[in-house]
Parts: C-alpha cells; structure tokens; sequence
C-alpha cells in the first residue's frame, strides 16, 4: 500500500522539478527578451518542454521501450491517428450539435466569413490540435499510464493518470509580472498561485469533465493494445474541434442552459461528463454482453 502511494505521489515531483527548472530557465529568457512575452507564458511552455524531456530517463528507469508507451509500428500508427481522429470527431460532435439546438453556442456575426479565413484557421487548428494531442498523450497515455500499471491495478493507474492530467490543465496563473518588480523568485511565486489554482472550487466542474476525458482516453489506451496513435488522434480530434467552435461560435453568456457548460471553454462541463461517462458505461456493458 505504502509503495502505490509513493510511485502516486511520483508524477508530481517530477511536475514540480520541472516547474521549478522552468523558473529557473524563464528568468533568463524573460531578462534575455527584455519582458516581451508573459512570465508566466513562459513557464508554462518550458515546463510543458521538461516534461516531454523527462520522459526518456523516465523510460529508461523503468527499461520501457516505444512499444510499452503504446506506439504501434509506423504505419499502423499512423492509420490509429486517423482512426483515433474519426472518434474523437463522433463523440464529441453531438455536445456541439446539443450546444447550438439549445442556443448556448450561437453563430459569431463579427466575422467576415470567406474559404480563404475558413480554410486558414481549419489548418492551424488542426496543426495545434496535433502537438498538444502528442505532447499530452505521450505523457499522460504514454509514460505516466504505463508507469503507474506496471505498479498497481489499471483501473487505479487509469483514475491517478487522469486526474493528473486534469490539474494540468489548472495550472497557471493569471498574475502579470513586470520588468520594474521581476526577480528571480518571481517565477517561483507564479508557481504557487498556479498550484493553488488547481484546486479553486470555480473549477470544479471543468476538472470533473476533464477527469472524464482523461479516463476516456486511458480506457482507449488500456482496452486496445500498443494505441496510443488511436488517443492522439482521438485527442487531437476534440481539440481541433473546440478550437473550430470558438472561430465559429460566441457562446451566449444569458442561455438559461449556460450551465451545461464551464466558463474554463464553454465546451467541457456537466454535458461533456455525462456524454463520455455514459459512453465509457456503455462501451463497458457492450463489451460484458458480447464477452
């Protein structure tokens, strides 16, 4: 018992060794750019670079190779991708589809809509989609999964993996440090606020929702094997498609249904936990009828 807990408590310092080497890092980089992009912007994306990074000795402590991560050989990763991608645009299309029915999402008349604008934004929505769908995954589906399984039961691996992957998400803070107040401790600072964020009680619905895409995405990954392209796609699908909803749509903030939603994106929230929940259950009992 003893040992789960501290191979649980693992994934976050090894999250909090590479925010603080991010700080570190950032100090340089904000004094080097002369405060020209937000400190806390920064952080972020050197911590999200550390923890790529961390997973090679992660693999190499735990003598993984790419197979035990859940990549497949090239090709058939690469059709998982597209595969991955048709699911991930089927489960979530029809919150989109009951967002505008009910009139939360409504269509944006701000924009001047030509194929020029529609075929630009399409492509580096999808561009986008697929790096945080690999950076995420290869994390989270990919070494932290993996390495939890290998040290306690899947189904407690799926719940610890995905909750982590949910407070990533709560990780920031919006604090602005200016060049006249920064110093070295600033970064660590911002840090702390954005632990504390993680758990403010405003975002506990879209954590809730994310918990749920997190344990979606963990089930892909343990029910099918060597699928981590099928979560990529699966991932990248959904973000290409919240990314497209909010060039295409405003939400309306008076919508009697509002709550369906959080105000973390105006997707995730209660809609999105009881669509995936019922579709894990279901996929769950289609499985015991068939087996």
């Amino acid at each position: 018992m003893i040992r789960k807990i501290i191979y649980s408590i693992v994934p976050f310092l090894v999250l909090l060794a590479a925010a603080s080497l991010a700080c570190i890092v950032s100090y340089f980089i904000f004094q080097a750019i002369d405060g020209q992009l937000p400190l806390s912007k920064i952080i972020t994306k050197a911590t999200q670079l550390f923890l790529v990074l961390s997973i090679f000795p992660a693999m190499a402590y735990l003598k993984f190779n790419k197979h035990d991560l859940g990549f497949a050989e090239q090709a058939v990763f690469l059709k998982q991708i597209l595969l991955g991608f048709g699911l991930g645009f089927i489960t979530l299309m029809p919150v989109f589809i009951t967002l505008y029915i009910l009139g939360i999402d409504v269509v944006d008349q701000s924009e001047a809509w030509t194929a020029g604008f529609i075929v630009k934004k399409t492509t580096l929505s999808l561009l986008l989609a697929l790096l945080i769908a690999v950076f995420e995954e290869s994390v989270f589906r990919g070494v932290l999964l993996a390495g939890l399984k290998k040290n306690m039961p899947v189904i407690a691996a799926v719940l610890i993996s995905s909750t982590y992957y949910a407070a990533l998400h709560f990780l920031n803070s919006k604090t602005e440090i200016s060049q006249q107040d920064f110093n070295l401790f600033s970064g660590f600072i911002l840090v702390g606020e954005a632990f504390a964020n993680v758990l403010n009680p405003k975002n506990a619905s879209a954590f809730l929702s994310l918990l749920v895409v997190g344990i979606f995405l963990a089930v892909l990954r343990t029910q099918v094997k060597e699928s981590l392209g099928l979560c990529i796609g699966c991932h990248a699908g959904w973000v290409w498609q919240i990314k497209m909803n909010g060039t295409l749509f405003n939400p309306d903030l008076n919508s009697e249904y509002l709550y369906l939603v959080s105000s973390y994106n105006h997707v995730v929230g209660p809609l999105v936990t009881v669509w995936l929940s019922l579709t894990i259950i279901g996929y769950f009992v289609y499985k015991k009828v068939q087996g």
